[in-house]
């Protein structure tokens, strides 16, 4: 009968651990609290197996985690560098795409999303602002491609050299 203490206190401990590494490990990854129900990490996925797209803009897009935290889902994007001391605006506004797509496709609106860097992570509130922006964006990019006379930016050869337009286009390195 005593072993059966022993080994019930020995399994209680092994819980207690592995609890305690789980929300340590949780807390490292960055990730809000919640059930996570897409992971485009390579982990398993859940509750979509498709890129989300929306019709109207022809966007589309998979955020690296989408969690679920009291009835919202919010999109993660996770950044494989250093966090700079704000986050970067093409970062704000592709983590805008996910929260529009989420809100078109799955049809709940995030209040917020969250860019995970290296080092840090931010949480960038959805906001009307910010989906006006994000959708002004998309209009500019619309005007851009439809004109012949887009000037580029050649402040990075190697995004130049990985560009979807490079065999196309006159001003390429």
């Amino acid at each position: 009968m005593t072993w059966l203490f022993i080994l019930a206190g020995v399994l209680a401990l092994a819980a207690v651990f592995l609890l305690w590494q789980a929300n340590r490990q949780r807390a490292e990854s960055g990730l809000p609290l919640g059930r996570i129900v897409y992971d485009d990490s390579g982990g398993r996925k859940r509750l979509i197996e498709r890129p989300l797209f929306e019709p109207t803009l022809g966007i589309t897009g998979k955020p690296d985690y989408l969690v679920e935290h009291k009835g919202l889902l919010i999109p993660v994007e996770v950044k494989s560098s250093a966090a700079p001391a704000q986050p970067y605006d093409s970062h704000i506004m592709q983590l805008a795409a996910y929260c529009y797509l989420v809100e078109k496709t799955l049809h709940h609106r995030p209040t917020h999303g969250i860019i995970r860097y290296r080092n840090r992570s931010f949480e960038v509130d959805y906001t009307q602002e910010l989906e006006t922006q994000f959708l002004d964006l998309v209009m500019e990019i619309r005007q851009v491609e439809k004109s012949a006379e887009a000037d580029r930016s050649h402040d990075y050869p190697a995004r130049c050299q990985g560009c979807g337009y490079r065999s196309t286009c006159d001003q390429r390195l």
